[in-house]
């Protein structure tokens, strides 16, 4: 038993994160928003967005995975804002597709 716990010791936890593949459909219409994704935990993902214009700009992301509801999240990033969005699911996540469109405020 103690060999089993020295070994558990020696692995990171970073190891036993989760990862699951992520599709982005962006339609940014002219805007200038920097996209990154975020795997947070096994039924839970999220959207880091930036602003980089000098206009605010109204964005809406909606997370799907599988047959679950979609769900949808709105916001308003002012010029050189960041703002993250997230969705939790009740199911694990085994791929998520994100439809996110931004246009001008």
């Amino acid at each position: 038993m103690k060999r089993f716990c020295t070994l558990l010791a020696m692995f990171p936890l970073t190891t036993l994160a989760v990862s699951y593949p992520v599709e982005v459909e962006q339609q940014l219409n002219g805007t200038e928003v920097l996209v990154s994704t975020e795997t947070i935990d096994r039924d839970m993902a999220g959207l880091l967005l930036q602003n980089y214009g000098a206009t605010p700009v109204a964005c809406s992301a909606v997370f799907r995975n599988g047959p679950e509801a979609p769900r949808t999240r709105r916001t308003t990033l002012q010029a050189g804002e960041r703002k993250p969005l997230t969705a939790k699911f009740k199911r694990d996540v085994i791929r998520l597709r994100i439809k996110l469109t931004c246009e001008p405020a």
